[in-house]
């Protein structure tokens, strides 16, 4: 008589299990236990857990794993268009929460739910990126765009483009943000050189240099706050 076949894991049990506690006690999920249990989602036939950890272990940390771009993620054996989609959008909405905090409040009396948001995206990425925010005469912001994008360690700041962006826009004032992929966020002697020089071409034209935020991991460094500005 033939053996008969085994029995299927129980992917049922343990995700109901895992969704319970996420209801009732999110803070006692491991973070492969989060990533586990969004891929199930994604992903509903299959044991996500092993994938979950090899995500984790590839990338380091939740928050790098969310803004990891979605080439890298489908390089991962398991990972398709709907699994890369169902991380994206963790990070999309995490992202837009954190800007409605100061989307619609003047940006100087929101200071700390601006970094927070900075932080949240520009702090994991691991090539060195330039953006500018635009404010009117309230302070508010009127545009977010990314300047340049540029190698591990370098990206231009181009002090003309800026200016003339920001007179398109008819900005009162700007923040230039950008990140050091190394984690150390304390400006170099170029950083600090481009600042001074872009205060002074703005400044000519009416515009205000608020700041100069870097960022770097989870910590940030203001050229104003360090009286570099």
């Amino acid at each position: 008589m033939a053996d008969a076949p085994a029995p299927r894991p129980d992917h049922s049990g343990h995700r109901a299990r895992l969704r319970t506690r996420l209801l009732n006690d999110p803070d006692s999920m491991a973070d492969y236990e989060l990533v586990e249990y969004l891929l199930a989602l994604a992903i509903p036939r299959r044991d996500t857990k092993p994938l979950a950890k090899a995500l984790l272990h590839e990338f380091g940390s939740l928050a790098q794993l969310a803004s990891a771009d979605p080439e890298s993620l489908r390089r991962v054996s398991g990972m398709g268009d709907t699994a890369v989609a169902a991380l994206k959008i963790v990070q999309a909405t995490s992202l837009r929460m954190l800007k409605g905090e100061f989307r619609e409040k003047p940006l100087l009396s929101s200071w700390d739910a601006l970094l927070d948001w900075l932080r949240a995206d520009m702090g994991p990425i691991d090539i060195e990126r330039v953006r500018i925010l635009y404010l009117n005469s309230r302070n508010m912001l009127i545009r977010d765009e990314v300047a340049s994008e540029g190698s591990i360690d370098q990206s231009a700041i181009y002090v003309r483009e800026v200016v003339k962006r920001g007179l398109e826009l008819g900005a009162a004032a700007i923040i230039v943000v950008h990140n050091h992929p190394s984690g150390n966020p304390e400006p170099s002697r170029q950083d600090i050189a481009i600042t001074r020089e872009l205060a002074g071409a703005a400044g000519k034209l009416g515009i205000v240099l608020h700041d100069h935020i870097i960022i770097g991991g989870a910590e940030h460094r203001s050229l104003r706050g360090l009286g570099l500005l």
